[in-house]
């Protein structure tokens, strides 16, 4: 069944074998993909060594903690409160005219009125009229969608110096469609009705159709949390995060690292009652990705321009890859952007790759990906994921990067793999060098 469905998928990927050569299904597909003529030089070596005057770089990679929906630090703070903050530190810490910078664009999910947000919240931290802003929404590649958008900006001469900001304020609600869909479309596809499934609901049929047991999510999850609160105890988040003074309850708090629940283990989450019942009975609220506030930023220019402009280069963009998959189990969808993209660039995922960061909305979808991909764990999400540090939708595309650039100094390593699954059924992924060694 499960082999089935997803092959009214592989037909859509431009880049895929098809036929009796369609391999997607088997646990080898990703290794099969990736074969081909490859170039006599390593295009590792070619991203990882040349420097052009024309690559896309970032200059600044910052982020909030993230706070607990409803409870944290960020309870009482909007969208336009919290993207304000965050733009004022990218002001202040790139030393940077802000009338040089062009455009800032959102990424964010929730919020109709994201726009006003952004661009009302520009001007308050200091950038002049001049600076254009905008918002996107692509569910939960919002923020590599903004940063992609900026990218392409700079690369198409439209702009010299941008801004990719993703931010999503959960304690001001959830994403919820407010009706359905029109009955001649649900009449008219299966899979449009299956964009209503609940996510939760998609997490079960992911678990469901590829096997993946409940032990084996809440053995994830509590890894996951494990490297999240050791990466906090060791520092490491602290050149990721900048201190955000907001006024919560009534008085001053800042927020200076993530609020990760401690102490989480395999033991307690593994008596958690299932949230899903009427699709499952494996995901529950220690194993899917925590519900929180929280904004990250990237600066970004051409090679050229930062030299000019004196600014230090944190790493360079190389591109982005999009996938649809079907909206029931919309989780896997990073099993078929990553191979897109890596394809594209001629690397191999398991040679060529340092650290991976996959979004964890939930562990079904984590394990899935990485068991079907065949990832070395130790790669993937060493500082843990969603699921110990929350998903604000709109930011989780921009967080991965600072955090993935972060880490790729932290152990001197070169080449980072960002992705997410995004709801309704789609995959997202983004390629990017790190120069801090």
């Amino acid at each position: 069944m499960a082999a089935q469905r997803l092959s009214a998928v592989l037909p859509h990927l431009s880049s895929a074998p098809t036929g009796v050569d369609a391999m997607y299904v088997t646990p080898n597909f990703a290794q099969f993909w990736m074969k081909g003529n490859r170039k006599l030089m390593s295009r590792w070596e070619e991203l990882s060594t040349q420097q052009n005057p024309d690559d896309i770089v970032i200059t600044l990679a910052i982020r909030t903690a993230m706070c607990r929906s409803g409870k944290g630090a960020f309870k009482d703070v909007g969208l336009d409160g919290l993207c304000f903050k965050l733009l004022e530190q990218v002001r202040l810490r790139s030393h940077l005219d802000p009338s040089l910078v062009n455009d800032i664009i959102l990424g964010n999910v929730r919020d109709g009125k994201a726009a006003y947000y952004i661009r009302a919240a520009a001007l308050g931290a200091g950038f002049p009229n001049t600076t254009t802003a905008t918002s996107t929404n692509r569910f939960c590649s919002s923020g590599l969608t903004a940063l992609q958008h900026v990218a392409n900006e700079i690369k198409n001469g439209i702009i010299e110096i941008g801004i990719a900001v993703g931010a999503e304020t959960l304690s001001e609600g959830n994403e919820r469609l407010s009706r359905p869909f029109d009955a001649e479309i649900l009449a008219a596809s299966r899979e449009a009705a299956d964009c209503m499934i609940p996510m939760g609901g998609t997490s079960e049929f992911v678990a469901q159709d590829f096997n993946i047991t409940r032990e084996q999510q809440d053995r994830y999850a509590a890894e996951t949390y494990r490297r999240a609160y050791l990466a906090q105890e060791n520092g490491w988040t602290k050149d990721e995060i900048v201190p955000i003074t907001v006024r919560k309850d009534g008085r001053e708090v800042t927020a200076t690292e993530d609020e990760v629940r401690p102490g989480t283990t395999y033991e307690g989450i593994s008596k958690i009652r299932p949230a899903f019942p009427e699709y499952g009975n494996t995901t529950h609220a220690g194993n899917a990705s925590q519900i929180m506030d929280g904004a990250a930023a990237v600066l970004l220019m051409k090679r050229s321009k930062a030299l000019e402009l004196k600014q230090p280069i944190l790493g360079k963009y190389v591109g982005t890859a999009l996938a649809g998959v079907p909206p029931r189990i919309m989780g896997i969808g990073p099993v078929y952007a990553i191979p897109k993209l890596l394809a594209r660039y001629n690397l191999s995922l398991n040679k060529d790759i340092d650290v991976i960061e996959i979004n964890e909305a939930f562990a079904s979808m984590a394990v899935y990906c990485r068991d079907q991909l065949k990832l070395d764990w130790t790669k993937m999400n060493p500082r843990g994921g969603a699921i110990a540090i929350g998903h604000p939708f709109g930011c989780t595309g921009v967080r991965q990067v600072v955090t993935g650039l972060s880490e790729c100094k932290r152990q001197k390593k070169k080449i980072l793999l960002t992705s997410m699954c995004l709801g309704s059924g789609m995959g997202m992924a983004g390629l990017f060098v790190n120069e801090q060694l």
